[in-house]
């Protein structure tokens, strides 16, 4: 028997099979295998098409059964992992109603800056641990008062994660986990957050039915399975959004542990067993995939939008055709600490959580012509990025939480040496790298909810390690060059 596993992100689908008893990964796929479209229609918003994503599922399965060999219809249990923050409305009909309103979409910043303010600081953070920020309730209200006539027609609004898990079963639910990263978990009264609902004026009736986020969440509908590919009747057995499910395939479930990744956002998630939240609500705690009331876990989490996808447009405008990361990385050994005092800011792709919901752009700082060449931007990129890393994890530190190993995957910015030494340096920490996907968690979760595993540390006990970066010794130029790229960075906050 096997196990699959979804990985829905904004770039790309990927999905993963391993097999039941023995755990061992036979096949992981990526579709498309350039990133999906994002529309921008004004300055700040970010939005796709739902429907794509599920087209790029079914084919994604089909690519995962055609390369593994695997008879689609000895595959038992399916996990999923999805994009979070984002708003999918439908209709009763289960009709998408609009584009999704995807995570790095600024438009509803302002309505949670608001709420936070016009509801008071201390309930919002005491109940939801975070401001309303520009998470799904806002961007819900956006709609309300925007698009009216769309508001209207909707029946339920669903996390992407909901929608395909809906496209998959007919079932439309969510969890705990999904509502909390969306600002619609109260984490005080243990239920709907209705007294934000309630300020928005939205209808609580639009919130789907509640169900844990490792159960029998519903079964492969006949319609769906015979476009996977798949045998109907196949259960889905988990579902989380994609930084809570990247901790999980990392083995990090249990307070102390620290997950992070370096994919087109950045990402540092530690788990606390308690709720903890930051008074400016730069980094944010949501419900963890193993969170309960008798026994919380929060993961504490630090988004920085504009981190791999800085280095993947400089791959394209600056590399041109046919340049490859790898080329980048040969180019950037060439080059010493510091980049020859170019800095870039990475912050460009729509508001920052950790800057105060502020949209800066990305910034060239100290660019000389006859000085640096492409090699520079490169390391000055990475360089820029790792620094956005360590400045909110000085937000995290001055939170209470210790950074002695930090969890990574090998499909993205870690893959650097130099990425990985910048942080490790700085942070004076270890770096482990695993042999893991969001997707082969997925599946390894999807286990446990189908009852193959007994606990979450079973399900995760396979990993393998491939590398582990120790602390190099500092000679004092990697902390003085982000000294002078922190104080660049204050001077455009300021």
């Amino acid at each position: 028997m096997y196990l699959i596993g979804y990985d829905i992100g904004s770039s790309s689908i990927k999905a993963a099979l391993i097999e039941t008893e023995s755990q061992n990964v036979v096949a992981v796929v990526q579709h498309p295998s350039t990133e999906m479209d994002i529309a921008s229609p004004r300055p700040g918003w970010a939005e796709q098409q739902p429907e794509v994503w599920w087209e790029n599922v079914c084919l994604a399965t089909k690519k995962l059964i055609h390369e593994s060999g695997v008879d689609g219809k000895e595959v038992s249990a399916i996990g999923l992992s999805y994009q979070m923050h984002g708003l999918v409305l439908i209709d009763r009909q289960q009709r998408v109603l609009r584009p999704s309103i995807i995570w790095c979409d600024s438009r509803a910043v302002e309505y949670g800056n608001r709420a936070f303010e016009e509801i008071g600081n201390k309930k919002c953070l005491e109940h939801l641990l975070n401001s309303p920020g520009n998470f799904t309730a806002s961007k819900l209200k956006w709609v309300l008062d925007n698009e009216p006539d769309i508001y209207q027609k909707a029946f339920k609004f669903l996390l992407p994660g909901d929608f395909i898990a809906m496209k998959l079963t007919g079932e439309v639910n969510t969890t705990v986990s999904g509502l909390s990263e969306g600002m619609l978990w109260d984490f005080k009264d243990h239920g709907v957050a209705g007294f934000l609902l309630d300020y928005y004026d939205i209808d609580e009736q639009l919130v789907p039915d509640i169900i844990p986020t490792f159960s029998q969440q519903g079964n492969l509908q006949s319609s769906a399975a015979e476009l996977l590919g798949l045998q109907a009747g196949i259960p889905l057995t988990y579902r989380a959004g994609d930084q809570p499910n990247n901790a999980l395939s990392l083995g990090v479930v249990h307070p102390g542990q620290i997950a992070a990744t370096g994919g087109t956002s950045g990402v540092v998630y530690g788990i606390v067993d308690h709720t903890l939240y930051d008074p400016q609500s730069r980094v944010n705690g949501f419900a963890h995939v193993n969170h309960s009331e008798q026994d919380p876990r929060i993961g504490m989490l630090l988004c920085i939008n504009g981190a791999g996808i800085q280095y993947s447009w400089l791959k394209q405008q600056v590399g041109g055709d046919g340049a490859t990361y790898k080329e980048m990385d040969q180019m950037i050994s060439t080059i010493p600490v510091g980049s020859d005092g170019l800095r870039i800011i990475p912050f460009g792709n729509g508001a920052e959580r950790v800057l105060d919901n502020k949209d800066l752009g990305s910034h060239i700082m100290n660019l000389h012509f006859n000085r640096h060449s492409k090699a520079h931007i490169y390391r000055a990129a990475l360089e820029g990025i790792a620094f956005s890393f360590i400045y909110g994890m000085e937000i995290l530190t001055g939170l209470g939480m210790e950074a002695k190993l930090i969890r990574v995957g090998n499909d993205n910015l870690f893959r650097s040496p130099v990425f990985a030494t910048t942080i490790t340096a700085l942070l004076q920490c270890e770096i482990e790298v695993v042999r893991t996907t969001g997707a082969v968690g997925a599946a390894r979760a999807a286990g446990i909810g189908a009852a193959f595993y007994q606990d979450l540390d079973y399900a995760v006990k396979g990993m393998e390690t491939l590398h582990t970066y120790q602390p190099p010794e500092d000679d004092g130029v990697c902390k003085a060059t982000y000294d002078l790229w922190k104080a660049d960075l204050n001077k455009l906050i300021a």
